[in-house]
């Protein structure tokens, strides 16, 4: 994660872009990639989708963590840490349920 973080800071530092970088757009623009990524799913199976746009579909993802990344960049958040304290909530509030829990 620390690499990909350096890298995409790194591209937009080279270009001087950080300055049009402010958190409103930022989110924005991870909301426009999330809907350009649902775009190679419309009217089709996810088989199909994936078929005829994968190449695509990675772009978009890549797209949306590049903009995540600055986001936490600009927010001075720590992405690492706040997916694995995200993990042990999500862990604590969906419990693994044994099948023999969920048989009764």
């Amino acid at each position: 994660m620390k690499e990909i973080q350096q890298r995409v800071l790194a591209f937009r530092d080279e270009r001087d872009w950080k300055k049009y970088h402010n958190e409103k757009d930022l989110a924005l623009s991870i909301s426009l990639e999330a809907s350009e990524l649902l775009e190679n799913f419309q009217w089709k199976t996810s088989e199909e989708a994936i078929i005829e746009s994968k190449q695509n579909i990675k772009e978009e993802m890549a797209d949306i963590l590049i903009y995540l990344v600055q986001l936490a960049d600009k927010m001075e958040i720590n992405l690492e840490e706040e997916v694995l304290r995200k993990l042990v909530k999500n862990a604590m509030k969906y419990p693994v349920i044994g099948i023999e829990e969920t048989s009764k």
